[in-house]
């Protein structure tokens, strides 16, 4: 039977920093492009359409940490 143990479970890619991404200099992907363009409409912020993927997805959690509201939004 397989442990079950949460402190021996693999950590899940959604917890890892962008920064250890493999792809993560790729350009960002569609939704994220339209997530992060829609969120930096809601906050003023200006939005960059040639970021990398762990870079719109670092910007994408500092403006959700700007507003609360945006806090129930998914990436």
């Amino acid at each position: 039977m397989a442990d079950k143990n949460p402190k021996t479970a693999p950590t899940s890619n959604a917890e890892k920093d962008p920064d250890d991404w493999v792809t993560g200099d790729e350009p960002m992907t569609g939704a994220q492009a339209s997530y992060l363009k829609t969120l930096c409409e809601e906050t003023g912020a200006t939005f960059d359409p040639d970021l990398s993927k762990a870079d719109a997805s670092k910007m994408i959690d500092e403006l959700r940490k700007r507003d609360p509201q945006l806090k129930t939004s998914s990436r």
